[in-house]
């Protein structure tokens, strides 16, 4: 699995400060950690950008870029925003992402024909909503590739995030596990070794009990790795995440085993 860190989100109040001053210290700050912590990718979460979309877009992809070379996830529902950061990226960065929600396939799906990339498809109905289980989630798969392949685009450029949800919702536990199941049938579903993220965090998101947290998270991180993600969007922070995607790694790879 390739680490993809969550931690540069406009949620975070140090960010989105930097950002409404324009000072790229702090970013880069955080971008220097996530890279120290072991993050493979770093996701910009730069949410809908309502003002100056490309100005503010431009800005983080800069001032990250000035921090790393890791490769970059543009994460937001703006399509102008998206433009403006894969422009700055020459292309090479991963939009993130798009739906069945009809602005989105009209206007963020296309990026990834324009400029080349790869694009991440959730599986959610039009109206945003989550599919109730995993046979819905096929179902919304099935038309999500449909649509991506109309578009133009070619498998490999697809990656499909079955929406991890948070153990708080009522049926919280049992859709975890069908998102599991979901990961594991796509490339017979689909035909192709498909390409997939999840959203470790979201699985315990909001109150609870912050010792077992944790535990969830790494336990269920080594679920999805055995059923074979790709990629984990993760708080990089967390080192007990980072050790168990670092062991998974360890074990479903081809080479020699080693304890150093």
């Amino acid at each position: 699995m390739d680490i993809v860190a969550d931690n540069l989100t406009i949620t975070n109040a140090i960010v989105a400060d930097a950002v409404q001053r324009l000072d790229p210290t702090p970013i880069q700050n955080i971008v220097r950690r996530c890279e120290k912590a072991g993050a493979g990718m770093i996701d910009i979460n730069s949410g809908p950008l309502t003002r100056k979309p490309e100005k503010l877009m431009t800005f983080l992809v800069d001032s990250v870029r000035k921090a790393s070379n890791l490769p970059l996830l543009l994460d937001s529902s703006n399509a102008v925003a998206l433009e403006a950061g894969l422009r700055v990226c020459l292309g090479k960065a991963i939009i993130n992402g798009f739906s069945l929600e009809p602005d989105k396939l009209a206007l963020i799906l296309p990026l990834a024909r324009k400029f080349e990339t790869r694009i991440i498809g959730y599986l959610l109905y039009p109206d945003s909503n989550v599919p109730a289980d995993g046979a819905e989630r096929l179902t919304v798969a099935l038309e999500l590739y449909s649509r991506f392949s109309e578009a133009g685009l070619a498998p490999e450029q697809l990656i499909i995030d079955p929406v991890i949800p948070p153990l708080l919702w009522q049926n919280g536990h049992t859709q975890a596990m069908e998102v599991v199941n979901v990961i594991r049938t796509l490339p017979d579903l689909l035909g192709f070794k498909v390409q997939t993220i999840a959203g470790i965090s979201n699985l315990t998101t909001g109150p609870g009990n912050q010792a077992q947290k944790p535990v969830f998270e790494q336990v269920y991180t080594a679920m999805l790795a055995e059923a074979g993600l790709t990629m984990a969007l993760v708080n990089v922070f967390h080192t007990g995440t980072m050790a168990a995607i670092r062991a998974c790694n360890t074990l479903i790879s081809t080479k020699v085993f080693s304890w150093l």
